[in-house]
């Protein structure tokens, strides 16, 4: 997330559910998953998984060039719902992958790039 925690109109209920589990790189996204509880997953899912639709019509009407303030943080929320929700839906609230390989072994070229980077898109 970046330096400011604000989230755009109507999404600051979600400001806690940002700082904890918002950052801009998958890397830094995927240690906040792999060191995740079961209830960690179901808390994020039950709360944010209703406004979902909501954010991402939001985002819909912003380039992604240049995104800052609220709005990367709520992208940057919602990169990361993307990647804990199959940890809800799926894996049984596991923050690994049943029958897989550690995730820890997969190593995305672009893990340290910010998810908005031209070169990831």
């Amino acid at each position: 997330m970046t330096t400011d925690n604000n989230l755009p109109h109507g999404f600051e209920p979600f400001a806690d559910l940002a700082a904890r589990w918002a950052r801009p790189t998958e890397g830094e996204r995927s240690l906040i998953r792999w060191a995740a509880s079961k209830q960690d997953f179901a808390d994020f899912y039950s709360a944010f998984m209703p406004r979902l639709d909501d954010a991402l019509r939001l985002l819909a009407g912003y380039p992604l060039e240049g995104l800052e303030g609220p709005p990367r943080n709520l992208f940057e929320l919602v990169c990361a719902f993307a990647e804990a929700a199959p940890h809800h839906e799926l894996y049984g609230g596991s923050a690994a992958v049943p029958h897989s390989f550690s995730a820890q072994r997969f190593v995305p070229a672009h893990r340290d790039r910010p998810s908005i980077s031209p070169e990831i898109r």
